[in-house]
């Protein structure tokens, strides 16, 4: 039967000894029904998916904008560097982070690395290693972790101590094939999701002769479990050299992992170890592979390219010396004289001190967009200069080191770009120098690049670092090279995967729920000799199961808009500003076009305000907006501090990560503790990068405010803990559920276990 069937269908129903219709449906009816269901269907639909982009549009808006924001702080602080003589108090309070590539022979950093010292207590429970590894203790690994078990601080040591060694023997460029297996499984960002790698392995199998895997890099970094992903992915590349690959991804850093949790997650772990377990994490990541090739085809990296991007280049680079891609290291031809003080408790020989010393060069990032990737790769850092106050000789010192450029006979670009560059480099020397940084760029853009739909190269002015690269560099690339497809990884997908450029790039990422319970599938994929992707989706949390499409957009949302609204309220005094400039008679109303234009010009968040303010502005009258009872809708709860200075308190909200990495870097031996005086040098460093004034008096007064017991030191975590700020609408069930944990887990037991590990 057709659409223009008009027989119809009756019911009936007996009444006495009579039949008596009730209803009667036509198909034509039942068509239309059918229409219109098919119809809102859709609708419904549609609008889910546009509520769920506005949301992903939040939580990446404002993940780029953090990674920005390190990316800036990390050039100011190299700006103090190369510019501060090294007397000064504030190059010695952040030199330390600048002497990964101190020069010194393996064998002394082993030395410095070793675990014999350290003695497993015989009432240790957790798992314990015997050298060389088997796969038996590598399984046994995972099991211990799935049960919330931790590895003995001499245990990961020397399993870091095993990996360091074999890495150093691996290529910059893994190559591999699919001939003695039938599949290669590709994985994507991990960052510290443990569950989501344990639903892999039972998806997959556990890595082995006939399972191999390729990781491709973001291990760590934003979740919980970072330590534990990093020793298992190593126990079973020890085990299977052959058959497990790792390649480096952006936060395989150590100057990212101050802010994103790894470096804090490591010292909670390991509070007696710690130090010397990132250290030589640092010397890991360096020797990390850079990508991956599958049957001379396939191209795994973890963020993509450039125009300039070049394999042959790749695979010579000394990968090793780049122990932070976000500054290039130096290499220094002319002068012996010692740049940052090494150990001096190692004995050098002559040999040794005349090669690699190190300096590295801030990345190039700016906030104002760039029009082209030249003139991107050509600027030179920001001009700090006018927020620093330097001495009479330091200046000096300043103009010395641009003179000795400018009378080498450099462009005034070139001038401008080496500002940050001491006179130790002779002008015999610019080979090396223009090789060292052209290699360095590359790499950042293999680790921070990210495919856009418009054919070029230009600058990744969103993230701060790398470039975008258009289907056109994707086309010549893979001609150049003679592959077929580029698997990368670092950017997350709702999906678990997408691709684009034809379907010559894929991205992949493995880190399901990454924003929120059920933002996001995870995915891997399998690789046949056919080199065609074979997906797997997955989400790695119970709860999604449970959750509808409208409850699980619904949930995301609220989480993001929780986010934004912090957003807000902390640049609260920034906002008061700009709807005083709509608002010229003081009448306490604008306009909700105005308030739109205010919160962008202010956030700088890349958001469509306007569709937003629905979710954001609940209650007007005649369209206008009263902007004093809108802060109050934020539902934000304020700490409750006396005698702060509002300008403090404001510049503590809205910088809240990028002052606590500051105390990281100033936190030297790593103790979570810092004195009053590093304290108020903290704050000074704030101000100076942010360029704004904070008086002493106010700093005092935040001092006089948080030194509760009068110990003289600053417990950095109760201090960030101390201002942070709240969602009202969920504090009391999150306080009721601390006290439920906390009651559940007697305090004396968690400070024995902690001891037994360190």
């Amino acid at each position: 039967m057709g659409c223009g069937v008009t027989k119809s269908s009756e019911f009936y129903s007996k009444k006495g000894d009579k039949e008596v219709p009730l209803i009667v449906v036509s198909a034509a009816t039942t068509m239309r029904a059918a229409i219109l269901i098919q119809r809102w269907y859709r609708q419904y639909v549609s609008r889910m998916e546009m509520r769920r982009r506005h949301t992903w549009n939040i939580f990446q808006s404002i993940e780029y904008a953090g990674e920005q924001d390190q990316v800036k702080l990390y050039n100011f602080l190299g700006y103090l560097m190369d510019n501060f003589t090294p007397s000064s108090s504030e190059r010695n309070l952040i030199s330390h982070i600048f002497r990964e590539n101190e020069v010194c022979r393996d064998p002394e950093w082993e030395r410095y690395f070793c675990y014999k010292n350290i003695d497993v207590p015989a009432v240790y429970s957790g798992p314990r290693l015997i050298f060389p590894i088997t796969i038996d203790q590598a399984a046994g690994l995972v099991e211990a972790f799935k049960n919330k078990q931790q590895l003995h601080s001499r245990y990961v040591l020397q399993l870091l101590l095993e990996t360091w060694k074999l890495l150093r023997m691996l290529p910059n460029i893994n190559r591999i094939s699919t001939c003695h297996s039938k599949e290669i499984t590709i994985c994507g960002d991990l960052h510290g999701q443990l569950e989501d790698l344990l639903l892999i392995f039972y998806k997959n199998g556990m890595p082995s002769l006939d399972t191999p895997y390729v990781f491709n890099g973001d291990f760590v970094d934003r979740g919980k479990d970072s330590i534990e992903i990093l020793l298992i992915l190593f126990a079973f590349m020890l085990v299977y050299p052959g058959d497990v690959h790792l390649n480096r991804g952006n936060h395989e850093d150590h100057i990212i992992n101050l802010r994103y949790g790894f470096t804090r997650e490591v010292l909670g772990k390991y509070k007696l170890h710690g130090k010397r377990i990132l250290k030589l994490l640092q010397k890991i990541f360096s020797w990390l592979p850079l990508a991956t090739v599958i049957d001379q085809k396939v191209l795994i990296v973890h963020g993509g390219l450039s125009d300039m991007t070049d394999l042959a280049v790749i695979s010579r680079v000394d990968r090793h010396r780049y122990v932070s891609a976000l500054r290039p290291p130096k290499k220094k031809s002319g002068s012996k004289s010692m740049l940052f003080s090494i150990d001096s408790d190692v004995d050098y020989d002559s040999a040794t001190k005349d090669t690699i010393y190190n300096k590295r060069r801030a990345s190039l990032v700016h906030a104002n967009p760039f029009n082209s990737r030249e003139s991107f790769q050509s600027r030179s850092l920001q001009d700090f200069s006018s927020v620093i106050n330097r001495t009479k000789s330091e200046e000096l010192e300043v103009r010395r080191r641009q003179m000795a450029f400018a009378h080498a006979g450099y462009s005034q670009s070139q001038q401008l770009f080496s500002t940050s560059v001491t006179s130790e480099f002779e002008p015999g020397s610019t080979d090396s120098l223009d090789t060292t940084n052209d290699e360095w760029k590359q790499i950042l853009d293999l680790l921070w690049s990210d495919p856009m739909d418009q054919d070029g190269c230009i600058a990744n002015e969103v993230r701060g670092c790398g470039c975008y690269w258009g289907p056109d560099m994707t086309e010549k690339f893979l001609n150049k090279h003679n592959l077929q497809l580029i698997i990368r990884s670092h950017e997350c997908k709702q999906e678990g995967y997408e691709f684009c450029h034809n379907r010559k790039v894929l991205t992949l990422f493995s880190a399901s729920n990454y924003y929120e319970v059920g933002s996001n599938r995870g995915a891997y994929i399998r690789l046949g000799p056919d080199l065609v992707p074979y997906f797997i989706q997955y989400q790695a949390s119970d709860m999604t199961r449970e959750l509808t499409l409208r409850q699980s957009v619904g949930r995301t949302e609220r989480s993001a808009l929780k986010a934004l609204r912090e957003q807000l309220f902390a640049h609260k005094t920034d906002l008061l500003s700009a709807f005083q400039e709509f608002d010229k008679e003081n009448t306490g109303m604008i306009s909700l076009n105005n308030w739109a234009t205010a919160v962008g010009n202010v956030l700088h968040l890349d958001l469509p305000w306007r569709t937003l303010r629905s979710q954001l502005v609940t209650t007007t009258l005649h369209d206008m907006l009263d902007y004093q009872d809108w802060f109050q809708e934020l539902a934000i709860k304020e700490p409750s501090v006396q005698h702060v200075d509002q300008t403090v308190l404001d510049t503590l909200y809205r910088h809240r990560s990028t002052l606590e990495t500051i105390f990281r870097i100033v936190d030297t031996d790593n103790s979570g503790l810092i004195s009053f005086e590093d304290f108020r040098q903290t704050w000074k460093l704030l101000s100076a990068f942010l360029k704004m004034e904070i008086t002493d008096e106010a700093i005092s007064d935040l001092v006089v405010s948080i030194d509760t017991n009068k110990d003289g030191s600053i417990d950095i975590d109760e201090f960030m803990e101390a201002f942070r700020l709240v969602d009202r609408s969920r504090l009391e069930q999150g306080h009721c559920l601390f006290i439920r944990k906390t009651e559940d887990t007697p305090s004396s037991e968690l400070e024995t276990s902690q001891s037994l590990l360190q």
